[in-house]
């Protein structure tokens, strides 16, 4: 009895994305167990059925033509899409699967989120997770992610956005910037400050509520350093390099330790939303339904206390 057309071209897209990531046939052949012959002709009727030259090879070596690169890109989401069909079909309530491959930022992923991480790991013991930490944002395509952790605003008109909570921020410098200074009252006597700057949140400017009256004030600064990494930041603050602001979390306890002084308690800065991505499709597999439901539970804090963890 054979298997539909539909079937077909799904078994066929998956020795092509087979042989793309291998580098060869021969090696994508090992890898699914079949034969360099039988690879061989997957990959022509695959080409076949498109009407297009999926691959150029030589002697030495493999390359995707424009229409593979293409067709590469849309067959992964299709393969992805018909996993998670199957999974969809299968019931809400099967036990989630497989990889997840999560991007999250350093600071976050490294000290607050892994406790989440954990209780889910636990939870749906036949899932593992690649655990990815860096600040940029990723391509989920391209890169294999199946969703991200993001701090600030989504500009990704593609991609699905689920709020989970918000990050309180505080204004803070080392008792010895402070030194031969009256300490500042008010948000612009930050301006005469040395500064370091997230630049990935603000960079030339702050803007400030004054939260008792609700005057607001904007206030330029000069930055001495510029960085990515909240983690350097707080150490080029606990340094005495200058003022910066950054979050709550993070710097609490140099704050309770006198490492750090928090300045203007009065006027406040806007948190900074937390966001998990990821990309569209028609049918989500259960282990990032599940990885959803966890985040949202273990962050979703109206008091923003879920931000306010024990980091000494």
């Amino acid at each position: 009895m054979s298997t539909s057309p539909a079937v077909d071209r799904i078994e066929l897209m998956q020795t092509f994305v087979h042989i793309v990531e291998a580098g060869s046939l021969s090696a994508a052949a090992l890898q699914m167990g079949a034969t360099q012959p039988t690879v061989s002709r997957r990959l022509q009727a695959l080409e076949r059925s498109l009407g297009v030259r999926l691959l150029r090879r030589s002697t030495h070596a493999m390359k995707l033509t424009e229409d593979g690169e293409r067709c590469y890109e849309r067959a992964r989401e299709l393969i992805a899409d018909w996993h998670a069909f199957e999974a969809d079909l299968r019931g809400v309530g099967d036990e989630p699967e497989g990889t997840l491959r999560v991007v999250a930022p350093h600071a976050l992923g490294q000290m607050l989120l892994v406790g989440p991480l954990a209780d889910y790991l636990r939870a749906y013991p036949r899932v593992s997770v690649e655990w990815l930490l860096n600040d940029r944002r990723p391509d989920f395509i391209a890169e294999g992610v199946d969703c991200a952790i993001q701090v600030g605003e989504v500009t990704d008109a593609m991609a699905v956005a689920v709020k989970l909570s918000e990050v309180p921020r505080v204004v803070v410098a080392a008792p010895s910037v402070l030194e031969g200074r009256t300490p500042p009252t008010h948000a612009a006597e930050l301006a005469a400050l040395p500064w370091l700057a997230l630049r990935t949140f603000y960079r030339n400017e702050v803007q400030f509520t004054h939260w008792p009256s609700g005057e607001t004030a904007r206030v330029p600064i000069q930055p001495r350093m510029s960085t990515d990494s909240l983690y350097a930041l707080q150490s080029a603050a606990r340094m005495g390099l200058g003022a910066c602001l950054g979050s709550t979390w993070l710097l609490k306890a140099d704050i309770a330790a006198g490492r750090l002084v928090q300045l203007v308690p009065q006027w406040q800065v806007a948190p900074l939303p937390v966001y998990l991505v990821y990309p569209h499709a028609r049918f989500q597999p259960a282990r990032l339904r599940r990885f959803i439901e966890t985040m949202r539970l273990a962050l979703a804090d109206p008091t923003g206390r879920a931000w306010e963890a024990d980091v000494a």
